[in-house]
């Protein structure tokens, strides 16, 4: 029998339909919010037609709101180009087993125009160029996102109905690290963490956080490209498999007053010989050598500028708190939950942490921003200052946005950003702020009702 546990091969695909075994194959895409986008196929007729031609999707997808309404802006994509279409191409290489949806297999497929051109704009395209300017330089990059969630007893529809609003956590105090806590709802903890163990990622741990109803999964680090499929695909995976219990998850940065869900993104290098670059001589300061000093000194030189990658929603930018350990400062430190960058690990662990994602991060985004500033300070070769001893909350440094208008704006103006990216993609994930921030900007919130309806 075929392993359930691995990615599969299209030999194994063919035996696996040929005995009635798989009869549904998704193909799909990360949008600009990170959500796998595509179609699902008969399986036959993917092996007979689609496997080795591709499908088509109508170019809208990379260029509407989070409520897939048609904006303007988008030089991809418009109402006067006529909503064409780009072909998805399988990658082979992301090919495997759904274990929650009877009978499916699925893969991640690259954008491309009619004409073989790559959709630079594409997420997954853009943290390809940039794992390729990596690879110029002989390194490889090594990734791990820990994402958290919050469990509600009501089901999507049931929140929905209720505006999201009054809904039951899961748990009803802060159960940081308490296994009494994630056994209230361990059978599904243990379904999340066995299913996607089916679909070849591997678990490490579950955890509680702080949030009523709130909980980690981690998975172990890998390829970056890989990891961020993984990411995508776990995210859906997570909520298809919470709606099926009668429940739902929410992975959004901010879901109330309390602490919002991060997405703490861990990053190494590897060499040729697959050592970790990033590791220096017992001489070398904090054990970093040169190369992990200059690609962290970018991180610093390009978190600003970059804070659009990871901040990506209006909403992203409620995490940002004094103490509640989501970073506000642009400083690093070595095992400092109060800097935005956090080095941990010796010797072949040692890598570093950026701490500014939310839960709703777009992944592919978000890494190749981490490698695009390592690159901008490796080619500039940026001195790393000091590290951040103590409170980095209270002090002096400069401080992460605090808006999507001011990191839009960063991002739009940002000489780094253009460099490393383009005109194209900077042009492109601006004008998506823009249509964020227009949409909010013209939409009457439940504060203002509250404070407002009678008060005023």
């Amino acid at each position: 029998m075929a392993d359930r546990t691995a990615p599969l091969s299209v030999e194994e695909l063919h035996a696996l339909v040929a005995s009635g075994e798989i009869d549904t194959v998704v193909l799909a895409f990360p949008d600009m919010q990170g959500r796998l986008q595509g179609k699902r196929f008969a399986a036959r007729f993917f092996l007979d037609e689609v496997l080795h031609h591709g499908t088509e999707g109508c170019n809208y997808l990379l260029a509407v709101d989070a409520d897939m309404n048609t904006v303007d802006g988008y030089a991809m994509s418009s109402w006067d180009r006529g909503y064409g279409d780009f072909a998805m191409h399988p990658d082979l290489s992301t090919l495997r087993h759904i274990p929650w949806h009877p009978g499916t297999a699925l893969l991640v497929a690259d954008l491309a125009w009619q004409d073989g051109s790559p959709v630079v704009a594409a997420p997954r395209q853009i943290l390809r160029r940039q794992l390729d300017r990596l690879a110029e330089l002989g390194y490889t990059a090594q990734v791990g996102t820990e994402l958290e969630f919050i469990v509600f007893k009501d089901t999507y529809e049931q929140a929905w109905s209720a505006n999201y609003q009054g809904l039951t956590p899961a748990n009803q105090y802060n159960i940081d690290y308490s296994v009494l806590g994630t056994g209230r709802i361990e059978p599904l903890l243990r379904r999340l963490r066995n299913d996607m163990a089916g679909a070849g990622l591997t678990v490490e741990s579950a955890k509680g956080e702080c949030n009523p109803g709130q909980h980690e999964i981690a998975f172990r680090y890998d390829e970056a490209l890989r990891t961020c499929d993984q990411h995508a695909l776990y995210k859906t995976g997570a909520k298809e498999i919470a709606a099926q219990e009668g429940v739902s998850i929410t992975f959004m940065a901010k879901y109330n007053e309390r602490e919002g869900n991060s997405c703490h993104i861990h990053l190494s290098l590897a060499d040729a010989e697959g050592d970790n670059a990033m590791a220096g001589s017992p001489t070398d300061p904090g054990g970093m050598s040169p190369v992990m000093r200059h690609f962290l000194a970018g991180q610093l030189a390009a978190l600003r500028d970059f804070s659009l990658l990871y901040a990506p929603n209006i909403n992203s930018y409620k995490r940002f708190q004094p103490g509640s350990f989501a970073p506000t400062a642009v400083a690093w430190g070595h095992d400092n939950r109060t800097c935005a960058l956090r080095v941990v690990g010796h010797g072949r662990s040692l890598r570093f942490e950026n701490r500014l994602p939310g839960g709703d991060v777009n992944p592919y985004l978000a890494v190749a921003g981490l490698v695009a500033a390592g690159l901008h300070g490796i080619e500039q070769k940026l001195e790393l200052p000091d590290s951040c001893p103590g409170n980095a909350y209270t002090a002096d440094f400069a401080h992460v946005p605090t808006t999507l208008r001011e990191a839009a704006g960063l991002w739009e103006n940002s000489p780094i950003a253009r460099a490393a990216f383009g005109d194209e993609v900077v042009a492109h994930y601006r004008n998506m702020a823009r249509v964020e921030l227009e949409a909010f900007d013209a939409a009457v919130t439940d504060w203002e009702l509250r404070r407002s309806f009678e008060r005023l």
